[in-house]
């Protein structure tokens, strides 16, 4: 049997500020990706193209191409030694750039397309610090702080995070978590 799931109703308005909730949180650790790797902006690229959405632009093929090059740029730094921060900083920019896809349908792992930008931030930033859990909880703090009263009205649309992916899953629950406390 198959599962249903229902339709959530979301405006245009609620998609753009997601985005820019999502590149706020991946533009706090894109440095960690550009030390480690200079001559590649697919990240940035990324994180522009949903700053651009955020600020009016349109949800098109960019959005698209720039997510999906981010999640290749974080794939090539995995291969690199000791790259897991820069990884995780180039997913938290495919994150951003895909936060305008944002499914109507009543869906745990829709909450990644809301949270998933600060979840992966905050871990880059716990990885730069010697997987530091203090810091990854600071920045899940900060991202709590800054999701605005639309963010967590979109969140509160769906069902909780969906349980699974490892300490990024963990942090993101965190501030799913957190997020619903404040509604």
């Amino acid at each position: 049997m198959a599962k249903e799931t229902s339709e959530i109703v979301l405006s245009i308005e609620d998609l753009r500020e997601v985005s820019r909730y999502a590149a706020e949180c991946a533009q706090e650790v894109l440095e960690i990706f550009e030390r480690a790797h200079p001559a590649d902006s697919r990240p940035r690229d990324a994180i522009d193209a949903a700053w651009t959405f955020a600020r009016g632009g349109k949800r098109g093929k960019t959005l698209r191409d720039t997510a999906w090059a981010a999640l290749r740029a974080a794939r090539d730094a995995d291969t690199a030694a000791g790259a897991a921060a820069a990884g995780d900083a180039a997913r938290a920019a495919m994150s951003a750039a895909s936060a305008a896809y944002l499914h109507p349908l009543a869906d745990a792992h829709q909450v990644k397309h809301i949270l998933g930008a600060a979840a992966y931030a905050a871990r880059a930033a716990e990885l730069v610090a010697g997987d530091d859990r203090g810091v990854g909880a600071g920045h899940i703090d900060q991202a709590r702080r800054r999701a605005t009263p639309i963010v967590v009205d979109v969140l509160s649309r769906y069902p909780a995070a969906p349980p699974g992916g490892g300490r990024v899953g963990e942090l993101l629950r965190d501030l799913d978590e957190a997020l619903r406390g404040r509604s």
